[in-house]
């Protein structure tokens, strides 16, 4: 893929959509593109957070460790972004990042630093984030709210 390529793929993903148009290629050139095979891991749950991931292809499980053993929990596809909480909060991985198994992964690897650069240049970015990880809550939340009533 090339850098023309990529920077087309970040114009597509919400989170950068209001990006000036050389901001979106100095951020694909920052950015590493990664293949993973299906089955393998993007991360782990206690990792380091070093990078946020964006999805150009393919889709990941995103899973959790628990005490019954590991739990998928959503599934993740292009135009989407891993890995931002850890980098956000400077905590370790939330959970596990796996392709998914029936085709490989394509990722574009933000390293830490540009990724928090570019959200205090852009802060429209931010803001975009912030809805992200806020629908994610709602959902999560709905999914709580139906594992306790199916529970009780």
């Amino acid at each position: 893929m090339s850098l023309k390529e990529e920077t087309d793929a970040l114009k597509r993903i919400p989170l950068f959509q209001n990006l000036e148009p050389a901001k979106l290629k100095l951020l694909a050139f920052m950015s590493q593109r990664l293949a993973f095979e299906p089955g393998q891991s993007v991360f782990s749950q206690g990792d380091a957070g070093d990078a946020a991931y964006i999805v150009l292809d393919g889709e990941a499980v995103i899973s959790l460790d628990t005490p019954k053993g590991r739990v998928d929990i959503a599934r993740m596809g292009r135009n989407q972004i891993l890995g931002e909480i850890a980098i956000l909060c400077d905590v370790p991985r939330t959970a596990h990042v796996t392709a998914a198994t029936d085709r490989e992964l394509v990722c574009l690897k933000i390293e830490k630093n540009d990724f928090i650069g570019m959200m205090n240049e852009f802060p429209a970015m931010a803001v975009e984030i912030m809805r992200e990880l806020a629908r994610r809550i709602v959902k999560t939340n709905e999914q709580l709210r139906v594992a306790i009533a199916a529970k009780g």
